[in-house]
């Protein structure tokens, strides 16, 4: 049974009972293409990447290449390669498909095709090995499924199908270029003539060119002969030859991705989400007992003190200066806890559009949990999460707007203005700075000018115009009104402990949202450093709820021990600790560089930590909302149950 054929509830309910399963479902709608034998089914090229050395399993570059760069000498098709229609993120994360010279006839094997002969010249020889010892990967695309190798899982034992096979092999004393390729198709056949690509192997291997009286090239490809090594002091002749075979399986079309997303040990995932949800679960149980217990003491004492009328207490001294005496903590600022704060402006701007991330990647996370964000369609999961984020600048704009004028912000124009601007111009600022290594590099990952234009136009086309709808109708909604009167002349804040301290608070708190998602952001780095598809969305969702409820459990405590302490500073320092936690995410970046990444160029180290920096920046702007506006709920809710005169 297929993720579509559930009713929504069963499906998710089967989604969080065992979020592996994720990797069976796809994008309704998709229509399976069937051919008849002797049909050409196409194989499409994409860019190479770079998937770890096969000596020590490292990664060596972030950098991709496309496929046609002129320095691989890659057979091309006549008269040119044509460009296979791609969606916006597709395009964003680097995908490149085009055509290929290659001739798949369904159901015909055929061996030892000659594709054509290239020279390789030094500077290209040097170029490839340099890619070879580096570990890239070639990609290419059969029916829109991935080529890929057979592997076997050494702790599960379970075999499975990885996307991309090997450029080159590395044997620690020369680079030996991959020039002949076994193709191994899989195919089902649905009725009588009508068969269907269900996987795609393809078997790499480097055979030196045979020439006169050394064997027949065309009916041997050098099989059994040395290795192919590309010289670096002169001219090297490679000849390009492919063999196909097509073998019946009895893989369902629909299921055809299962043997693609494999999940290496999977009990990781599930200690890891029982962990972090029985960590979660205790420490909200205990942030609640805790306040609900102290507030509730403190609460019904502070509304019997304001309750006693001081002329019939006559004669009762001590009791009155117990009771002032116990009259102390987090009631004590009350005409204090509501004043603006610093920068109500930026801090208005960064609210708006955290709300805008939180809800993007609310629905972005359920989509793909639900199966409408396929490994199958490309791109899908960019696309949307670009669309969504335009889509939902009305949000950014209405929250924005809100929290200004609750905090009597007087500046609107500048907060209108800067609201759609001010984030996404420091994303788009360093996406364009990043991008220009990627021009220098000639990497296929650089995203086309024409398609920066792209992403700009429609930001100032739909979402701008949406921000500013947005603010225009949260300016004309009365400002939220606090529960009691704010003081003319501000309360002198006493010295406050050592860990009640910015810096130490925000160490201390900032932790543990981290610790909700390490292991699932684990996985998410290797998938995009390693450019493989990342599919867990079970998982996912579970760790992000984990996440938001840590963020707001522990920001929530925090600001109780501050105002208890008497500092009404909370507005920044309850956004800025519970952004903290995007810390972690950039020092644990820093760590998966030094022990997993071998970039040494000076480029890879910077895109590496410039998109490093630029995901934890979204991150601190999206757990630093969290934090705010549970902060700001449980401070409305505390001092609107309190007598004050």
């Amino acid at each position: 049974m297929r993720l579509w054929d559930l009713t929504p509830s069963a499906a998710l309910i089967a989604l969080l009972a065992a979020p592996e399963i994720s990797s069976a479902f796809y994008l309704p709608g998709v229509a399976p293409t069937s051919y008849k034998p002797g049909d050409l089914v196409p194989l499409h090229v994409n860019r190479l990447t770079p998937i770890g050395s096969n000596i020590d399993g490292t990664l060596r570059s972030v950098v991709s290449f496309d496929y046609y760069h002129p320095a691989f000498h890659f057979c091309r098709p006549k008269p040119e390669p044509k460009h296979v229609a791609e969606s916006l993120g597709s395009i964003i994360f680097g995908d490149r498909i085009m055509s290929s010279p290659f001739e798949l006839k369904m159901g015909v094997n055929e061996t030892c095709k000659s594709l054509c002969t290239e020279k390789f010249d030094q500077s290209s020889s040097h170029f490839v090995n340099r890619r070879i010892a580096q570990g890239f990967a070639l990609n290419w695309l059969i029916d829109g499924l991935p080529a890929g190798q057979l592997i076997e899982d050494e702790v599960t034992k379970t075999k499975f199908y990885s996307q991309g096979f090997a450029l080159g092999q590395n044997d620690e004393q020369d680079m030996h270029l991959n020039n002949h390729y076994d193709i191994l198709i899989d195919y089902h056949e649905v009725t009588p003539g009508q068969l269907r690509v269900v996987g795609v192997i393809v078997q790499p291997d480097s055979r030196r060119s045979q020439k006169d009286g050394e064997g027949d090239a065309q009916g041997s490809c050098g099989i059994g002969g040395p290795p192919l090594t590309l010289n670096e002091n002169g001219e090297t002749e490679v000849q390009w030859t492919y063999s196909v075979y097509w073998r019946p399986s009895a893989t369902a079309w629909a299921t055809r991705w299962d043997k693609y997303l494999h999940v290496f040990d999977p009990k990781i995932h599930w200690f890891s989400l029982i962990n972090s949800a029985v960590i979660v679960v205790f420490l909200t149980i205990t942030v609640f007992s805790v306040l609900v217990r102290a507030l509730k003491k403190d609460i019904q004492r502070y509304n019997r003190l304001d309750s006693i009328n001081l002329d019939d207490l006559s004669g009762t001294s001590a009791a009155i200066e117990d009771g002032v005496q116990e009259d102390s903590g987090w009631k004590l600022v009350h005409g204090d806890v509501f004043r603006t704060p610093k920068h109500p402006l930026i801090l208005s701007v960064f609210l708006g559009n955290g709300a805008q991330l939180f809800v993007m990647a609310g629905f972005t996370i359920v989509f793909a949990l639900l199966g409408f964000l396929s490994p199958s369609n490309r791109g899908s999961l960019g696309t949307i999460m670009i669309l969504l984020y335009t889509l939902l600048g009305f949000i950014g704009g209405y929250v924005s707007a809100r929290v200004y004028k609750t905090l009597g912000g007087e500046k609107w124009k500048l907060n209108i203005g800067l609201t759609p601007l001010l984030v996404p111009g420091i994303v788009f600022s360093t996406f364009f700075l990043l991008n220009l290594f990627l021009w220098a590099k000639q990497s296929s990952g650089a995203v086309p000018f024409t398609t920066m234009l792209v992403i700009v136009g429609i930001w100032f086309l739909i979402s701008v115009p949406l921000s500013f709808a947005g603010s225009w109708v949260g300016f004309r909604q009365p400002a939220i009104s606090a529960p009691v009167r704010t003081n003319q002349i501000p309360r002198q804040i006493p010295p406050s402990s050592t860990y009640m301290r910015p810096i130490p608070s925000m160490l201390l708190v900032g932790i543990l949202p981290f610790g909700a998602i390490f292991v699932e952001l684990y996985f998410i780095m290797s998938s995009i450093w390693f450019s493989k598809v990342y599919y867990m969305f079970g998982f996912l969702f579970i760790c992000y709820c984990l996440m938001i409820i840590t963020c707001a459990a522990v920001t929530i405590l925090m600001v109780y021990f501050l105002l208890c302490s008497e500092n009404y500073h909370w507005h920044w320092r309850a956004f800025l600790t519970a952004g903290a936690s995007a810390g972690y995410v950039f020092a644990n970046a820093l760590i998966y560089w030094i022990t997993k990444l071998h970039l040494g160029g000076f480029v890879g180290s910077v895109l590496y930590i410039g998109y490093s920096l630029l995901i934890s920046f979204l991150f601190f702007i999206l757990t630093g909302t969290i934090g705010y506006f549970a902060s700001w709920a449980f401070v409305q809710k505390i001092y609107g149950s309190i007598k004050i005169d």
